[in-house]
C-alpha cells in the first residue's frame, strides 16, 4: 500500500479540514473537584491525579470564562496568527456541577470566534438532563459540543487498581449517550499503565472502533509528585514499561483502530517540576517521531488490523 503523508488520523488536519483553517484550543478551569474526591464515590481521587488535576497551564479557577479566553487569546493569537478557537473546560470533571451553572460558563464561551467546545468529565458524570443542555446551547450558538471522557484503560481490574471509582461499563452508557445527541466523544487512554498488557492495549483500541468514539487522546502515566502512585513507585510496588515498549504499544494501538477516529495525540506531556516520572525523561515530540517513523518503517498505519467488526467469521460466506 502506497501512503503519503500521515499514517494516522491527524487532529489537527481534520480540525483544519472541518472549519477551513487552523484552529487552537485554549484550556479553560472551572471551579469544580471530582466525585471521586468529595466522597459521592470516593475521598481520594485516582491514585495518579495530583492534587491541581491536569491542568498544569490552566489559568486560576476564580477567574471568569471570559477573562480566562481573554488572556489566552491575547498570547496564542498573535503567536500563532489564530482566528477560531476550541475552549477547552479540561480540569477534574467539569459536567460535575449543577445544570444551570454549568450552562452559564458554556454561554460565556460562545463567543464569535469559537468554533466548537470541548469538556472533559467521566463517564459517570454524563446525564440526559446535562446532554440535553448542551444540545440547546449547540443548536441556539451554532456550535460543536465535543465531550472528553477519562477512561484510562478497558481492562476493569485496573480501573479498580487506579481508584477510579467507576468500571467499563459507565463508559460504554456514556458513549452512547452522548452519541445520540449528535455531539462527539474524545476517550482518553493511558497505555503503560503498570497492570496493563499488549493484550489490553489491543482490546482498548477493538472497543474504541466498536464504540465508534469520534477521537482518542493517548497519554503516557506520569508518576505526579505526593500521589498514591508515587509512594508505590519510590518503593519499588510498581515498574513501568520502557519508552521503547510504549512506542510499540501506540503503533499496535493505531493498528487495530479504525482508521475514521481522529487521534488527538500520541503522548501526553507534564512539567518535570510537578513529576517525578515524564516520558522517560524525553520531549514528547521526540517520541511522537518515534511512533511515526516505526510506522513508516513497518509500513503499517492506522486501521490496518481493523478487520474484527461487522461479524468477520462470516464474511466467507458473503
Amino acid at each position: 500500500m502506497m501512503i503519503s503523508g500521515p499514517r494516522y488520523n491527524v487532529y489537527s488536519d481534520y480540525l483544519r479540514k472541518k472549519y477551513g483553517e487552523k484552529v487552537y484550543k485554549l484550556p479553560v478551569s472551572l471551579p469544580v473537584t471530582c466525585p471521586n474526591r468529595d466522597g459521592e464515590c470516593g475521598h481520594d481521587g485516582c491514585v495518579f491525579c495530583g492534587e491541581i488535576g491536569a491542568g498544569y497551564e490552566n489559568l486560576p479557577a476564580w477567574l471568569s470564562v471570559s477573562d480566562q479566553l481573554a488572556a489566552n487569546k491575547a498570547h496564542i493569537a498573535p503567536k500563532y496568527k489564530a482566528r477560531k478557537f476550541i475552549p477547552y473546560f479540561q480540569n477534574f470533571s467539569n459536567t460535575y456541577l449543577p445544570v444551570d451553572e454549568l450552562r452559564q460558563h458554556i454561554v460565556a464561551a460562545c463567543q464569535d470566534d469559537i468554533v466548537a467546545i470541548a469538556l472533559a468529565t467521566r463517564p459517570d458524570c454524563i446525564n440526559e438532563c446535562y446532554l440535553e443542555m448542551l444540545a440547546s446551547v449547540r443548536d441556539e450558538y451554532g456550535i460543536d459540543i465535543s465531550i472528553e471522557l477519562g477512561l484510562q484503560t478497558v481492562n476493569y481490574h485496573t480501573l479498580a487498581k487506579i481508584n477510579r471509582g467507576h468500571t467499563l461499563a459507565e463508559f460504554i452508557d456514556a458513549t452512547q449517550r452522548v452519541k445520540r445527541w449528535s455531539m462527539d466523544v474524545c476517550a482518553h487512554l493511558i497505555l503503560n499503565l503498570p497492570w496493563d498488557d499488549m493484550a489490553d492495549v489491543i482490546e482498548s483500541a477493538k472497543i474504541m472502533s466498536a464504540l465508534a468514539v469520534n477521537q482518542v487522546k493517548l497519554h503516557a502515566l506520569y508518576i505526579v509528585k505526593g500521589t498514591v502512585m508515587a509512594d508505590w513507585y519510590q518503593r519499588g510496588e510498581i515498574t513501568l514499561i520502557s519508552k521503547e515498549e510504549y512506542i510499540e504499544r501506540v503503533v499496535a494501538f493505531l493498528e487495530y483502530l479504525h482508521p475514521g477516529i481522529v487521534i488527538q495525540r500520541l503522548i501526553g506531556r507534564a512539567p518535570k517540576t510537578n513529576t517525578l516520572f515524564t516520558n522517560w525523561q524525553t520531549g514528547w515530540w521526540k517520541i511522537r517521531e518515534a511512533i511515526e517513523k516505526q510506522l513508516v518503517e513497518r509500513d503499517t498505519w492506522q486501521g490496518k488490523k481493523c478487520i474484527y467488526l461487522n461479524g468477520s467469521a462470516v464474511r466467507k460466506f458473503l
